[in-house]
């Protein structure tokens, strides 16, 4: 059956929609060679870590790649957040994982923590397309994933073509923690899929903060490439 269905609907690339070969699953190979990766986790001087400079301290962070409008990075995301493409999500998280995991800079993380989707959202959807990225990380690093120790408790409106105030003013008192004890004097390795300006994951990690983290850590699928223009 799965020859038959593979026969009159080949599968596609998720991030270029050319038919994939018989040895390639979700990414074609052209594609793996020109995604734009970051290699941040095997940086000396941390590049994500000058994002949030004099605001939040990471002990490591990093993004697999870099984003840009039209590109295949955006179109892999679209896919992975739109068109249920978990499997996607399990793909880059061992991707990503494996490499978190050769830089050793990662190797004290207690707790993998993804940024929650408001229940509303979520019900919509029918899924957080960041847990399943989140889970396959904490999978390769051999550490806990937690879903349920961060909330998001308002319903925020799309930031896709908000300013950085706009997007600060639209998730500022958005989260809070569960339990305190789940995370207290703890290091969190806090994971999303896209950073823009960094304002959901500063809101997060004050709140992480203030719940008595010990150290924080950061991992995303892409980050802007403008930011660091």
């Amino acid at each position: 059956m799965n020859y038959l269905v593979d026969l009159f609907f080949p599968p596609s690339c998720l991030a270029c929609s050319c038919i994939l070969h018989d040895n390639e699953i979700e990414i074609c190979v052209e594609c793996r060679h020109h995604l734009p990766l970051t290699n941040y986790h095997f940086q000396e001087d941390q590049p994500l870590n000058r994002l949030f400079f004099g605001r939040i301290q990471f002990v490591a962070s990093t993004a697999l790649f870099y984003f840009e409008k039209n590109s295949r990075v955006q179109k892999l995301l679209h896919n992975l957040k739109y068109n249920n493409q978990q499997s996607l999500g399990i793909t880059l998280g061992t991707w990503l994982g494996l490499e978190m995991k050769r830089s050793l800079r990662f190797e004290t993380v207690d707790l993998v923590v993804p940024i929650p989707a408001h229940k509303i959202r979520l019900k919509k959807r029918g899924y957080n397309q960041v847990l399943t990225f989140a889970k396959a990380i904490a999978d390769i690093l051999e550490i806990p994933c937690d879903d349920s120790v961060l909330v998001k408790t308002k319903n925020t409106k799309t930031q896709v073509f908000q300013t950085k105030e706009q997007r600060w003013n639209s998730v500022a008192k958005s989260f809070k923690l569960n339990s305190n004890a789940v995370v207290f004097k703890k290091h969190i390795l806090i994971v999303d899929d896209l950073i823009t300006t960094g304002a959901t994951i500063e809101v997060c990690s004050k709140v992480f903060m203030l719940g008595g983290v010990k150290k924080l850590s950061l991992a995303t699928i892409a980050i802007t490439s403008s930011l660091f223009r």
